[in-house]
């Protein structure tokens, strides 16, 4: 593993870089709201990729690189990674399709910034479609405005909702709830079959 700060327009982001063998493209995944890139679920999905030929970067948003606790405002957070993905693509995966991911928060920064950052497909992992008992609050129109192949593994019993499938959108539903944390070896073998089957026309 390598780990580097990478400038930012809101300070220095983290990323640690896990490498695989002969690789055909790379995963940059973003933490949750709260938590960081060791979630169990983040950590299975590195590990998935990796075995199916895929680099994995796990993002540390800015303001969890200076100890703060509260999660930026999302324009801060989507600028930020941006600005990661620029400076990893061009230094670490130049040449390699990217796949844009994370849980939860990361989630819906993944979602926000896929058209422009250009990545070729987007995994959701806990994807919070409302706040909890708030279904009015919908943020669905994030996850609607992808263009490209998704998946979202979630928790049947997650208080953050439940995503619909569309045309490009896969859904997997998991025994748990919104942690993932009841079937973390569910969420390794869905998303390295899925990297392993949309990844195939790329290679």
């Amino acid at each position: 593993m390598t780990t580097l700060l990478v400038d930012t327009p809101h300070g220095p982001a983290r990323a640690s870089l896990h490498c695989a063998h002969e690789p055909r493209a790379a995963l940059l995944l973003g933490h949750g709201a709260g938590g960081g890139v060791e979630a169990p679920d983040l950590v299975a999905a590195c590990h998935a990729a990796n075995s199916v030929g895929v680099h994995v970067a796990l993002i540390e948003q800015p303001y969890r690189v200076a100890g703060r606790r509260a999660p930026a405002p999302a324009g801060q957070l989507d600028t930020a990674w941006l600005s990661v993905v620029d400076d990893l693509g061009e230094r670490w995966f130049d040449g390699l399709p990217l796949v844009f991911g994370g849980r939860s928060s990361g989630a819906r920064v993944a979602c926000r910034t896929s058209i422009e950052g250009q990545a070729v497909a987007v995994l959701c992992l806990a994807f919070p479609v409302h706040p909890p008992g708030k279904p009015e609050k919908s943020r669905m129109a994030e996850l609607d405005g992808v263009e490209v192949a998704t998946l979202v593994v979630q928790g049947e019993n997650d208080p953050f909702g439940q995503p619909a499938r569309a045309h490009h959108r896969e859904v997997v539903l998991l025994k748990g709830d919104h942690s993932l944390k009841a079937s973390v070896a569910d969420v390794g073998r869905s998303v390295g079959e899925w990297l392993d089957r949309v990844l195939r026309p790329l290679d």
